[in-house]
């Protein structure tokens, strides 16, 4: 079975077929999912779903250019409600997607360094893994993991985008690698090259869906059965098996959410 560790159901993308997506996930080898909050509504939709379905977990956090939400005149009592979720919903797997996105100018770097130290302090109080969004601020975003200890946190680099040299530090802390469709793309070599190097029991597969669909389904809107093509091409960067891929990602996926497999 496959592990699809980021994906975003509920994005209006699903709105139509939802049900009946999620639904037929496990008879098409899709044996369990996790739906991540990018915003404080986000992750409300997030923890629904994975009361909702068996196979569904969830992660609560907020995006670096939604920490809007975290600011405002709710501020108080969506931080309330975020630690308190953490705690109490049985099914939420880790903190996030949270980090820094400098790709974006909706939010200043001062504001998106503040709400992810204070996000990855969350994660420490509450002893869940974090999920880290980090967008062409590779520098910014390992000095402040290394500042706050996130090798005693643990989580994952989610949607891997950097070199297989910056990818050093992140395993020097002892954190897994999200890898999804960008891998199929003809303009990939930065990310097969990373892929090449990184030991086989730090990867684990992801969508992020709806976005990111894999060659041949590019440009189109993601799913969790797009992930064998992802497979696929790994298999043949690792040189290895197809089902060893989707074994080993099993099982680096439940060490990483700390779930019984």
């Amino acid at each position: 079975m496959i592990f699809d560790t980021h994906a975003h159901y509920d994005d209006d993308a699903f709105n139509e077929d939802r049900d009946e997506l999620i639904s037929s996930l496990p008879e098409m080898g899709i044996g369990k999912v996790v739906d991540v909050g990018a915003s404080v509504a986000s992750s409300h939709m997030a923890q629904s779903l994975a009361q909702k379905y068996g196979h569904v977990y969830c992660a609560l956090g907020v995006h670096p250019e939604e920490i809007g939400g975290l600011m405002g005149e709710d501020s108080a009592e969506n931080c309330k409600w975020l630690r308190e979720q953490l705690i109490a919903e049985p099914k939420c797997v880790a903190l996030g997607e949270i980090g820094l996105d400098y790709y974006w100018d909706t939010t200043t770097p001062e504001d998106q360094k503040k709400w992810f130290e204070w996000q990855l302090e969350l994660a420490r109080e509450v002893n869940k893994p974090v999920i880290i969004h980090s967008r062409e601020a590779a520098k910014d975003t390992a000095d402040i993991m290394r500042d706050h200890k996130a090798g005693e946190i643990g989580g994952v680099v989610h949607c891997y985008s950097y070199s297989k040299e910056m990818a050093r530090e992140f395993l020097d802390m002892d954190f897994y690698f999200g890898i999804g469709g960008v891998l199929t793309y003809k303009n990939a070599r930065k990310l097969v090259e990373t892929v090449e190097y990184l030991p086989m029991d730090k990867i684990v597969l992801e969508t992020d869906c709806p976005y990111l669909s894999p060659v041949p389904n590019r440009g189109k809107r993601n799913s969790s059965l797009n992930i064998p093509y992802i497979v696929t091409v790994m298999s043949q960067i690792k040189g290895i098996s197809e089902e060893e891929i989707i074994k080993a990602t099993w099982e680096n996926a439940h060490r990483l959410y700390r779930l019984n497999m």
